[in-house]
C-alpha cells in the first residue's frame, strides 16, 4: 500500500472522525517544527506526513480511494467512487479515455491553522504555496511563508493541553438580550406573556428563510428587575454558526402608589400635622385588589415608619412568604399660626 496513513496517525482502520481529530491534534502538537528546534528536519518530515494523513483520512472521498487503491490510487489512474472532486483533489479525462484522480497535498501550516481555528497567540501563519508537493518542509523554509514565530514552548502547550482542540466546530453567536417590561401587579401575582419573534432558520441545504414564532414566558411571583429568561438558540441561524440564545431581561414599570425595595413594598402617605398628632388610619388597596385599613395611634413624627409584616412582595424562592409593607409619611406643617393658635397649642402641649 506504500504509505500507511493509519499507522502515521496511530489509529485503527475503523477510526471515526473524532478519533482522527484527537490523533491529529496530539501528533501535530508534538511534531510541529517550532516545538522541535533541536530536531527540526525530522519534525518537518513527520509534521508533513501527519498533515497529509489527516487530510486524506478525514475526507470520505479520499479515504475511500485510499482504502481501495492505496497511496498510488490517490496519484494514479483509478475509477473514482464519486466524480465530483473535493478540495485538494481533481479529476480529468486523459487522451485514452481513462479517468485520473490527482491528489495535491495541501500546505501543512494551512491544515494546522484550519484545525485550531486561529494563528494567535502563536504568531503569523503564512499562506505558502499549496500546490502539489507543498508541505510543512516547504512551508517552514519557503521564502513566502512565515513560521509560528518560534514561540512554541512546553508551558504554552501544557496550558492548552494536548487532549483538546483550542477551537473546534462552529462558534456560537453572542446572546441577544431584550427588555421585558412588567407592572408591579404582574410581578406580584405572576403572569404569562406571549412574545412574537421573527428569525431566520436554515434548511438542510443551508438556505435561510424567515419564520415567526410565539414564545411563552412564565413570570413567577416575586421576580425582580434584572431576572433573565433564556430561550436557547432562538437567534438567526447561519452556516457554521450556532444560533444565539435569546434572553429576556425583566424590567419593572413605575407604579403610581408603591415603590419596591427588595422584597418590601414602600408607600408614602400625605397627612396633616393634626392627623400626625391625633391619630390616623391608612386605607390602602393592595396589588392583588384587597383593601387594608391600618390604624395608627402613635404620634407620627417626620421619620416615623409603620411596618406591616407579610404585605410586601412574594419571595421568589417561596411565594407563600412575603416581605413587609412599609408606610412612610409626608407631614404637612402649617405655613403660619395665629397668636391664638400658638397660645392654644402651648396650653395643650405644655412649655
Amino acid at each position: 500500500m506504500g504509505i500507511d496513513y493509519y499507522k502515521i496517525l496511530q489509529v485503527e482502520k475503523s477510526a471515526t472522525d473524532d478519533d482522527l481529530k484527537k490523533a491529529y491534534r496530539k501528533l501535530a502538537m508534538k511534531w510541529h517544527p517550532d516545538k522541535n528546534p533541536n530536531n527540526k528536519k525530522e519534525a518537518e518530515s513527520k509534521f508533513k506526513q501527519i498533515s497529509e494523513a489527516y487530510e486524506v483520512l478525514s475526507d470520505p472521498q479520499k479515504r475511500a480511494i485510499y482504502d481501495q487503491y492505496g497511496e498510488e490510487g490517490l496519484k494514479g489512474q483509478v475509477p473514482p467512487p464519486d466524480a465530483a472532486g473535493a478540495g485538494g483533489a481533481s479529476f480529468f479525462q486523459t487522451g485514452n479515455g481513462a479517468t485520473t484522480f490527482r491528489f495535491n497535498p495541501r500546505n501543512a501550516d494551512d491544515i494546522f491553522a484550519e484545525f485550531f481555528g486561529f494563528s494567535s497567540p502563536f504568531g503569523g501563519m503564512g499562506g505558502g504555496g499549496s500546490g502539489a508537493g507543498a508541505g510543512a518542509g516547504a512551508g517552514m523554509r519557503g521564502g513566502g511563508t512565515r513560521s509560528f514565530g518560534g514561540i512554541f514552548g512546553d508551558d504554552i502547550f501544557s496550558s492548552f493541553g494536548e487532549g483538546r482542540a483550542m477551537s473546534q466546530g462552529p462558534r456560537k453567536a453572542p446572546p441577544i438580550e431584550r427588555t421585558l417590561p412588567c407592572t408591579l401587579e404582574e410581578l406580584y401575582k405572576g403572569t404569562t406573556k406571549k412574545m412574537k419573534i421573527s428569525r431566520e432558520i436554515a434548511d438542510a441545504s443551508g438556505k435561510t428563510l424567515p419564520v415567526e414564532e410565539i414564545l411563552t414566558i412564565e413570570i413567577k411571583p416575586g421576580w425582580k428587575k434584572g431576572t433573565k429568561i433564556t430561550f436557547p438558540e432562538k437567534g438567526n441561524e447561519q452556516p457554521n454558526v450556532i444560533a444565539a440564545d435569546l434572553v429576556f431581561v425583566i424590567d419593572e414599570k413605575a407604579h403610581r402608589v408603591f415603590t419596591r425595595d427588595g422584597n418590601d413594598l414602600v408607600v408614602t402617605h400625605k397627612i396633616s400635622l393634626s392627623e400626625a398628632l391625633t391619630g390616623y388610619t391608612v386605607h390602602l388597596k393592595t396589588l392583588d385588589g384587597r383593601v387594608l385599613s391600618i390604624p395608627i395611634n402613635n404620634v407620627i413624627h417626620p421619620s416615623y415608619e409603620e411596618v406591616v409584616p407579610g404585605e410586601g412582595m412574594p419571595i421568589p424562592k417561596d411565594p407563600s412568604k412575603k416581605g413587609n409593607l412599609r408606610i412612610k409619611f409626608d407631614i404637612k406643617f402649617p405655613a403660619r399660626l395665629t397668636s391664638d393658635q400658638k397660645t392654644g397649642l402651648r396650653k395643650l402641649l405644655g412649655p
